[in-house]
């Protein structure tokens, strides 16, 4: 009989009852701020982690999940008797926890010979809730039934689908991370200037750039309504760090313009909000696949 395991990162952003619910497990990542290390989940809350942002004098950093440290993971499934485990990780082009895991796999054979248990290792190429929401669902129908190839496959195809606008409210972080220049980062915060961000395939692209707080919804939502065919069927999701006024103006313009609320809010974590910064805001949404040769017909 099938034992069906699903695991992730935290950076995956899993609100945890959603996680107990479906069975998910989610692995802190390591995050050093101005040389003292914590792991994400563990030692600070979301909004804690905002604060320790504001308070620091460097910009904190993040260390990839070892391969040590998936093959023990892989060792406890294999010990525990599961026949198949789903394994979606961070984007690849992010982070090298990805690679990690593909290594681990292999050292497993080396520490569990002949283990009958299947992994799946795949990557999200993305961050945040935008694969966490992915997984959850198809923990879910799994859970429910569902065959597992099937919920994995669609998993994926909707994965593919997936685009992200952001909008960060300060640039120190992003500048960090490299998503904006130094300079653009120094000018934009002195005349506020926001930037709106796509991220698609982990790949981020500055779109626009918009003077003033209150001109960033608009433009997010602008853009969003510009790479779909009809925004009335378009599935998303609204991120925020730790303004819920914003996160709420945000998805009072999202519900007037796209026709519907969102299928959920969530925050972003210490992994993403440390290239992100503590005042940001984002919209998920469903777009068109981008490779679509991959996959069957049969998906929607």
């Amino acid at each position: 009989m099938s034992k069906i395991g699903f695991l992730t990162d935290s950076s995956a952003d899993i609100p945890q009852d959603l996680a107990e619910k479906y069975g998910i497990e989610l692995v802190g990542f390591p995050i050093n701020v101005d040389g003292t290390e914590y792991i994400e989940r563990k030692d600070f809350t979301n909004d804690q982690f905002y604060q320790i942002m504001r308070d620091a004098q460097g910009v904190p950093t993040t260390a990839a999940i070892t391969q040590l440290q998936w093959c023990e993971i892989y060792e406890r499934y294999v010990d525990e008797g599961y026949t198949d485990l789903v394994h979606l990780s961070i984007n690849s082009n992010g982070s090298s926890t990805y690679n990690n895991a593909l290594k681990a796999v292999e050292m497993l054979e080396e520490e569990r010979p002949g283990h009958k248990l299947k992994i799946q290792v795949l990557d999200s190429h993305t961050y945040s809730m935008v694969f966490g929401w992915h997984l959850c669902e198809c923990a879910r129908k799994v859970r429910n039934g569902g065959e597992l190839a099937t919920c994995v496959e669609e998993m994926m195809y909707n994965l593919d689908c997936a685009e992200v606008c952001l909008a960060a409210y300060s640039l120190k972080q992003m500048k960090k991370s490299g998503r904006v220049s130094a300079a653009a980062a120094v000018v934009g915060d002195l005349l506020g200037i926001r930037p709106i961000i796509s991220l698609n395939e982990g790949v981020s692209k500055v779109e626009a750039k918009v003077r003033g707080d209150a001109a960033v919804p608009p433009a997010m939502v602008k853009w969003v309504a510009s790479r779909v065919d009809d925004v009335r069927d378009m599935p998303y999701i609204v991120g925020y760090t730790s303004s819920k006024t914003k996160r709420d103006e945000l998805v009072k313009l999202c519900k007037k313009t796209f026709g519907h609320a969102p299928l959920t809010t969530f925050q972003l974590g210490a992994a993403v909000s440390a290239n992100t910064g503590p005042d940001a805001i984002a919209i998920a949404f469903k777009g068109k696949p981008r490779h679509l040769e991959a996959y069957t017909p049969q998906l929607p």
